[in-house]
């Protein structure tokens, strides 16, 4: 089951920093997470689910495609991956989240 998001583009000034700051907007992952156009991706992806509502909602496509280029742009394994997101607010960001959150977004395997 996937559910469309409305809103696949977070700000870098409104991502949440727990321990205050903004983003740097000259950063390799803010200034890609913005030139993706993560909404036209999405039509794509969300065709591959079935409409049923049975089995776990899928994760959005900017989770999915997002950790898949940072596991190929760093050449890391799926559990490094996850690893680098949970303590990256960097690489949070890149795969939509609205802030920063020290547990991982998805399980590795």
């Amino acid at each position: 089951m996937y559910q469309m998001t409305e809103n696949q583009l977070i700000l870098q000034d409104d991502f949440f920093l727990p321990f205050g700051g903004k983003l740097n907007k000259e950063n390799r992952w803010v200034i890609l997470a913005n030139l993706i156009p993560w909404w036209k991706v999405e039509g794509k992806y969300a065709q591959s689910f079935e409409k049923s509502f049975k089995g776990q909602k899928a994760v959005s496509v900017r989770v999915a495609l997002g950790s898949l280029i940072i596991q190929q742009r760093l050449g890391l394994s799926d559990r490094e991956t996850v690893q680098q997101i949970t303590e990256n607010p960097y690489l949070q960001y890149f795969i939509g989240l609205p802030g920063f959150q020290e547990t991982p977004p998805f399980h590795p395997c």
